[in-house]
């Protein structure tokens, strides 16, 4: 009550929303839903399927080619707020936009949501205080951060796409060759649990001096 909640908009690659090929009565469902044949359902979601799922269409780039995600989940969030409000809760919500990498990715995103947002505040007759910002998790973000703190309310830092992404390390796979990376000294700690200050300097370098441009 009165303290802001961050709300990240969907980051998953889109594949996983997807049924699976397998359920034959979940396809044949949706598919009479869709009015479509299963055959075409199926071909469709072959479609959406991903050589690198978490490199590929998911975070900001989901939203930008598909803006129909983004605009369900303000209208979700802005709608959320003020029934809130009206039940006597001071909701203040913080909408974060995912694995930007790119100012102008930002831009796009953040403008689409403040307009759903106008349109909610107008149809309601109504209004909240809400913010739009991004998680820095991919290295080029961390690097251009000023260019991103002109245009974003707030900052939050993800250090496990950013480990993965600087280290070229998947967290899922680093078991099998962490322990040798680090008998023979090559690594002196798990990457994924302390910080490596010799690279993290250099790419938060960027982002302490967005931030000490009021950014909270």
């Amino acid at each position: 009550d009165g303290v802001p909640v961050t709300i990240r908009l969907l980051d998953p690659p889109l594949h996983e929303f997807l049924p699976s090929l397998e359920d034959e009565e979940i396809l044949s469902a949706l598919a009479g839903e869709l009015g479509s044949s299963v055959d075409e359902l199926v071909e469709q979601i072959k479609g959406q399927q991903e050589v690198n799922p978490m490199l590929g269409l998911r975070g900001c780039r989901l939203g930008i080619t598909k803006p129909a995600v983004i605009e369900m989940q303000t209208r979700a969030v802005i709608e959320a707020a003020l029934n809130a409000i009206e039940a006597g809760v001071d909701a203040k919500p913080d909408i974060m936009v995912p694995l930007v990498g790119k100012v102008e990715e930002f831009r796009t995103q953040a403008a689409l949501i403040r307009s759903v947002a106008a349109k909610v505040f107008e149809e309601r007759g109504k209004m909240c205080e809400f913010k739009v910002g991004t998680m820095i998790e991919i290295p080029r973000a961390a690097l251009t951060s000023h260019k991103i703190a002109e245009e974003a309310d707030f900052f939050s830092f993800g250090s496990n796409d950013l480990t993965q992404m600087t280290f070229g390390y998947s967290r899922d796979d680093v078991g099998t060759f962490l322990p040798t990376y680090l008998e023979n000294g090559i690594l002196l700690d798990d990457p994924f649990v302390t910080i490596d200050t010799e690279v993290s300097n250099r790419e938060e370098d960027g982002c302490v001096g967005a931030l000490a441009n009021n950014i909270f």
